[in-house]
């Protein structure tokens, strides 16, 4: 399938593009503002479907609007019809085509446009009205609060917030690139003439932000996002894609003594934390016990061993544990138990537990093994 794509380097443009080709769609014609032109009548020719993503937000002159939401619309379809091209054409148009202002009346004009061709030239025409639309490789500072947000949060710089009550609709760019490629084979989705993405996020603004900043708050108390919730799993994605190249990395606070280090890596405020303790050889860690949080120990460097002993029974259980076999040894409520380090090189365990520390209610009794 030879598929052409105008706003090949736009925001949409490039999502889209990077996902054709993960899904092996080799003869991708990809047109832009720096495309030489006789190009187009080349790809209008042979295409065998058109994604028109290219158009005008924020023009130096507003009659550029009407130039490349109209215009342009109206010379990549008499293009297609020299060539009695009757391919279907996906058109990337808004929400704002409702309203009166010069850039809706633009997008209204090249939506209008474009039914007419469908309907005089028999051919499919799939015209999305998208809500904003965000994620990764948005420009800031341009037509998108939310890449402006995250731009400037993550590079230190203030953020202007007129109204955070406002009610925000969004589509996320992973949905919005699904959904056109579904349309390849007929499976897009409608709500009355008009082609919609199905999967529409609606919170205020002001809850944006504070997501955001909470976000840029992680990297001091380890939190991470609630998954669970799609827009802030979503959301956080996007965020991360804005992070300056030079600060990917951060520091964790390694509490360490003779013994060795432990440091907390990644809380939840749903599953527990997971931390990383390292031993030095001969060291011996633990010698406690909980009522009712559990962990999980997995040794992925060096050579232990890990007892357990009921706290009303004698017997004492071992399992010997190595980086050179990883396995994970399940710590039940009721046992005390500890860990030591055997090998003669430091051991390093990854141990998550169900819940992170309540200091008021810390769960952790001392007991020999």
């Amino acid at each position: 399938m030879k598929i052409l794509v105008t706003g090949a380097k736009g925001f949409i443009g490039k999502n889209l593009i990077s996902e054709l080709k993960n899904r092996k769609y080799t003869d991708i014609f990809e047109y832009d503002m720096d495309t030489p032109e006789s190009l187009l009548e080349e790809y209008c020719k042979d295409a065998d479907f058109v994604y028109h993503l290219a158009g005008v937000n924020r023009p130096l002159d507003q009659d550029d609007f009407m130039k490349g939401n109209f215009e342009f619309t109206s010379v990549l379809l008499d293009s297609l019809i020299k060539y009695e091209n009757k391919c279907p054409i996906m058109l990337s148009s808004s929400i704002q085509a409702e309203l009166k202002n010069p850039y809706g009346l633009s997008k209204k004009a090249g939506e209008d446009l474009l039914f007419t061709y469908g309907k005089e030239n028999n051919v499919k025409v799939l015209i999305y009205r998208f809500p904003n639309v965000f994620g990764k490789w948005c420009r800031p500072n341009y037509n998108s609060a939310v890449a402006t947000f995250c731009h400037n949060i993550t590079h230190d710089l203030s953020i202007t917030v007129n109204d955070p009550s406002v009610l925000m609709s969004l589509v996320y760019i992973d949905d919005v690139v699904n959904e056109l490629i579904s349309a390849l084979d007929n499976n897009e989705h409608y709500e009355n003439e008009f082609c919609v993405v199905p999967t529409v996020h609606q919170i205020k603004l002001g809850e944006i932000v504070d997501l955001l900043y909470s976000f840029k708050n992680n990297r001091n108390n380890y939190f991470v996002p609630y998954l669970d919730d799609g827009f802030e799993k979503k959301l956080y994605s996007t965020y991360l894609s804005y992070l300056p190249e030079d600060q990917f990395s951060y520091e964790l606070k390694m509490n360490v003594d003779h013994r060795g280090s432990f440091t907390e890596f990644i809380k939840t405020n749903d599953r527990g934390q997971v931390s990383v303790n390292i031993s030095k050889p001969g060291i011996t860690k633990g010698n406690h016990w909980h009522h009712t949080k559990n962990e999980k120990f997995l040794v992925v460097s060096g050579t232990g061993v890990i007892r357990f002993r009921k706290i009303d029974s004698e017997s004492i259980i071992e399992y010997r544990v190595s980086g050179s076999k990883l396995e994970v040894v399940d710590i039940p409520p009721g046992y005390t138990h500890n860990i030591e380090n055997i090998g003669d090189s430091d051991m390093v365990t990854i141990m998550w537990a169900n819940e992170t520390l309540d200091p008021n209610y810390p769960d952790t009794f001392f007991l020999e093994v």
